[in-house]
């Protein structure tokens, strides 16, 4: 009996103890985010904003208080639409006298980096200048330093100016080792996200339609390049195709940088331009202090509601990377009843995903329509559920280089009855009342009557598509199905086909919204979903840490077949996603 007592005794104790630190911690995390997010930052007279972009580049940021007590931590995530905020409040900040640009290989797509451009040259417009300068200038960093004033490298620094490539994964092999079968059904030529189930390269569809896509964003960006450099197009496609740059002397040479220079030399030209003494500090202001020193608020009655989109699309609650249909459907019903909220602005980044979930968001939004304006701004993608979710918007706003369109559908289920039988040692048997089992069993094969229920079900849901795509861009059925079956398009092509009415950016898309809601410059933006607390997040990697750590233990040697086998899994089902994980570099 003490024994027992004992053991008791002792567990309760560890519980307590648990408790005890769990509470204690975030009572100090609590305590380190107030006092971090209440600081404000005094920008210094004769300063120069520093943006230094090495971290990831998504459309929104949350505040991270421990990232300046542990700048160690690793480069935090920026928000483009905050970035954008900085940029255009320093061209109106006298103590701001121009930007120095620190730029080597952006993580962004074309899309994003194009949106940062404009930006950096809606500032030069004001008279102020902006300074770039490398080690070593990626395709994307050379793009956007292209923008500047000065662009500027390192005697033996590297430029990259060949082109660009498209990289698709394929899983086939992977799946074929793992014996997992995929059952796979879809609508289109070009519906080839199922691909990299079923192949090992590409079909000839799929080259066709990615060679159209990476010559129509590659021209986009060699347009944008001559009329900065002043270098004409077919120039500089020839320095591209030909790979004339091979060396820092030869980048000179040939007009895509202004001089060659350590960045000693770029800071005394700097001295130069604030008119100082080279053995005076330059007062250079980061852009996660600079962010700081101003506020985005505006009093107004009338708000704008800017709601996040940005990443694949599933069921439920939206979460980093994903784009929940349950809390973007419930973010627009309540712009849509609030009577503050004169327009609304649907802010997409998604390659598509989960139908249902797409559907679920398109049906608030043709309610929104009712009611007031609706207007879609399309970032890097906006394409398959990504495009269902703009298809009802009252006009459709996407960059020259936005991939959009993939207007189709499909469906993929995984047999894994070889994998549990002969990897794992698990088999299965089914009872069924009827010549009808389990559609979405994993742990046998689909009979042939199953298969054709669920080709007959993706073929049904793509007339559903269609159809809803026909009425919101007031074209016939079949004059949309010329353009679906899964292809995807660039902005520019978009509009072309009639699937884009405007090419431009987020501040286009905020000013239609503005215009049409009769509010001119009086409004306000008020941005959705609600973003997690500092605190939430830290409590949501914790717990996912410990399940990682879990799973790492007791799947030993299959951990990372797991951790591979879960990104395929998120196309189970029937899916409105873009035809295939591609990579731009």
């Amino acid at each position: 009996m003490a024994f027992i007592k004992n053991i008791l005794s002792s567990c309760l104790g560890a519980f307590l103890a648990f408790i005890l630190v769990i509470g204690f911690s975030i009572f100090i995390l609590t305590m380190i985010a107030t006092v971090a997010s209440d600081k404000k930052v005094d920008v210094d007279d004769n300063a120069i904003l520093h943006l230094k972009l090495t971290a990831p580049i998504n459309e929104m940021e949350g505040d991270d208080p421990l990232a300046e007590l542990f700048p160690g931590a690793g480069d935090q995530p920026i928000g483009l639409i905050q970035l954008k905020q900085a940029i255009a409040h320093a061209k109106d900040d006298a103590k701001i006298k121009g930007i120095y640009l620190s730029i080597s290989h952006p993580l962004a797509g074309v899309t994003t980096v194009e949106e940062i451009r404009e930006s950096l040259l809606d500032f030069r417009q004001s008279g102020k200048w902006v300074v770039a300068y490398s080690d070593m200038y990626s395709e994307g960093g050379y793009y956007l330093a292209s923008a500047a004033d000065k662009v500027y490298l390192n005697p033996e620094g590297e430029l990259e100016f060949n082109g660009l490539a498209i990289e698709v994964t394929f899983f086939k092999k992977m799946l074929d080792k793992l014996e997992i079968k995929p059952e796979v059904f879809r609508v289109g030529d070009f519906k080839s996200a199922v691909e990299p189930f079923l192949r090992d390269n590409m079909s000839e569809p799929n080259r066709l339609q990615l060679n159209s896509l990476v010559n129509s964003i590659y021209g986009e960006m060699l347009a944008h390049i001559s009329a900065s450099r002043k270098i004409p197009k077919d120039k500089l496609k020839e320095i591209s195709d030909k790979m004339l740059v091979r060396n820092a002397a030869q980048a000179v040479e040939l007009g895509l940088v202004d001089s060659l220079y350590y960045e000693d030399q770029v800071k005394d030209e700097l001295r130069g331009r604030l008119g100082i003494k080279e053995d005076k500090p330059i007062h250079l202001v980061k852009y996660s202090q600079y962010k700081k020193s101003f506020s985005t608020y505006k009093e107004s009655k009338n708000e704008i509601a800017v709601i996040v989109a940005d990443g694949t699309i599933m069921p439920g609650e939206s979460d980093r990377g994903i784009v929940g249909g349950a809390t973007i459907a419930d973010a627009i019903r309540k712009a849509r009843i609030s009577d503050n909220v004169k327009a609304i602005v649907l802010r997409i980044n998604s390659p598509g995903g989960a139908f249902q979930a797409s559907d679920q968001m398109w049906r608030e939004v043709t309610l929104a329509t009712k009611q007031k304006p609706v207007i879609a701004s399309m970032s890097d993608l906006a394409a398959s559920g990504g495009y269902y979710l703009a298809m009802a918007c009252d006009t459709i706003v996407a960059q020259p280089t936005t991939i959009t369109g993939s207007i189709g559908i499909f469906s993929v289920l995984f047999d894994l009855s070889g994998f549990l039988g002969n990897k794992i040692g698990i088999t299965s048997e089914e009872i069924k009342t009827g010549e009808i089992g389990d559609l979405v069993s994993v742990m046998r094969p689909l009979t042939d009557v199953e298969k054709s229920i669920w080709q007959k079900k993706t073929e049904e849901i793509y007339e559903t598509f269609t159809g809803k795509a026909a009425v919101g861009r007031k074209m016939t059925q079949d004059d949309i199905k010329k353009i679906a079956s899964g292809r995807v398009w660039t902005g520019t092509q978009a509009k072309d086909n009639g699937l884009v009415d405007v090419l431009g950016g987020f501040p286009d898309a905020i000013k239609i919204a503005a215009d049409a809601a009769s509010v001119g410059e009086d409004y306000k933006l008020r941005y959705y979903p609600h973003q997690k607390t500092f605190l939430e997040k830290i409590m949501g990697d914790l717990e996912q840490s410990t399940k990682a750590a879990i799973l790492k233990n007791e799947l030993g040697e299959y951990y990372p077949w797991f951790r591979q086998w879960q990104h395929v899994k998120e196309y189970k089902g029937v899916q409105a996603r873009m035809p295939m994980e591609l990579v731009i570099h």
